[in-house]
């Protein structure tokens, strides 16, 4: 299985608890004896450009008309979608900023919603979304509890965010697990709610890999 692991978390690695449960659910993949090849991005070092009104225009351009400016300004952007193309499934772990996701996680988004890419457009308008055969995990760490129930629920931007965007292009059922309350709680409530997460994680692992194991039965 070939994952792109991406991460998009400012704290250093040592202090970041997304990054720590992203490296996690790889580890237990490995552990179940999934064979891994890993794509590595960490979207705060290799930040991704803004669109801009070249990078829109170039995009729309059916590629046989781009100019050679138009395929530089494209370029970035073109090796990004190759590589979310070329993989089996995405792991994308960040943490929840200002009650949404990460800027560094949105020109990510930008980047890769590119019009008969990762989505065709018909000749009748109609949309059709070309990652539907990605795994695709989530895994956020929130300072505040936001599930069902607590005050902050409905300050939750970043699931509709990443649930309408990744569905846009073809992710229908992506996987969330959410760490949380982290910042905003005392010590106790801060292990179990990444007590939990962990939980979850071996939750999902096990569920991935069965499915790997099944495909390779129906192939056989």
């Amino acid at each position: 299985m070939k994952i792109l692991h991406v991460d998009a978390s400012s704290k250093f690695h040592q202090w970041s608890n997304s990054r720590a449960l992203g490296r996690y659910f790889i580890e237990q993949l490995q552990h179940k004896g999934v064979e891994l090849e890993i794509d590595y991005l960490d979207v705060t070092e290799d930040v991704q450009p803004h669109i801009s009104a070249e990078f829109v225009q170039a995009t729309y351009t059916p590629q046989a008309q781009r100019t050679d400016r138009m395929r530089e300004v494209l370029a970035e952007s073109d090796a990004l979608c190759q590589r979310v193309m070329a993989a089996d499934a995405l792991v994308c772990a960040m943490p929840m900023y200002n009650w949404t996701i990460p800027s560094t996680f949105k020109t990510f988004i930008d980047n890769i919603i590119r019009t008969n890419v990762t989505y065709s457009l018909h000749e009748d308008g109609s949309i059709t979304g070309n990652l539907g055969d990605k795994k695709v995990l989530f895994v956020t760490t929130r300072g505040a509890d936001l599930g069902e129930g607590s005050p902050f629920a409905n300050m939750d931007a970043m699931t509709p965010v990443l649930r309408n965007t990744f569905g846009f292009i073809g992710v229908e059922n992506p996987w969330f697990v959410d760490a949380q309350p982290l910042q905003f709680s005392d010590e106790a409530a801060r292990e179990a709610g990444l007590k939990k997460a962990r939980e979850e994680l071996d939750a999902v692992s096990e569920e991935w890999a069965m499915s790997l194991v099944s495909a390779d039965v129906i192939v056989a």
